[in-house]
């Protein structure tokens, strides 16, 4: 397998993404055969990726931590974007931007979406959770467009439903679940990829 067939898993969350990023880890061991990429919204200036990556790694065995430029990406291990950096998967690796704002984020959810359909197209999977915005419906899109597959959080599950809402508006989604569902299919899938089944 090349750094351009691998499996890859990508999350967005936005407001109430804590909780349901909590749920959804906490049910994905590390024996999980793909990387998984995290966008969850929030200030610049709030130093939260140390507090958040130490959030997650109390609720999984999978490693945690913040994403670095042109890391490679390894399965079982959880890749978080930096405040104020987009996150793009770039040949298999991370590559870190601050280019400007989409849909007034940064990092965004569209981005990540985007640039790993781009680079790992069926290969990826991608699940958007909670959030009070749209972000993460364009790339959604883009995910089903290059034969990926694309799982929402069932809005009734969600603290906000806007970013679920606007995901299942555009017809792409394999399966809304309630996010402990999200989790068990996401495990049962095992990112497998172009395979669909």
């Amino acid at each position: 397998m090349t750094s351009r067939d691998r499996d890859i898993v990508c999350i967005g969350a936005s407001w109430g993404g804590l909780d349901a990023l909590r749920v959804l880890l906490a049910r994905i061991d590390a024996s999980f055969p793909a990387p998984i990429c995290i966008v969850q919204h929030r200030g610049e200036d709030d130093g939260g990726v140390t507090l958040l990556v130490d959030f997650l790694e109390r609720v999984t065995t999978l490693r945690v931590c913040e994403a670095e430029d042109k890391q490679p990406l390894t399965a079982g291990h959880v890749y978080v974007a930096p405040a104020g950096y987009h996150m793009l998967i770039n040949d298999g690796h991370v590559a870190l931007s601050v280019e400007d704002r989409v849909r007034w984020s940064r990092p965004s959810v569209d981005v990540l979406f985007e640039s790993a359909a781009a680079d790992q197209g069926c290969h990826v999977t991608a699940v958007v959770l909670t959030g009070a915005n749209d972000d993460g419906a364009r790339g959604v899109q883009a995910v089903h467009t290059a034969g990926g597959t694309v799982l929402v959080q069932h809005p009734d599950t969600a603290e906000r439903s806007e970013m679920p809402r606007a995901a299942i508006a555009t017809g792409v989604a394999d399966a809304v679940l309630p996010i402990t569902a999200l989790a068990d299919e996401l495990v049962r899938r095992g990112a497998r990829g172009c395979d669909h089944a």
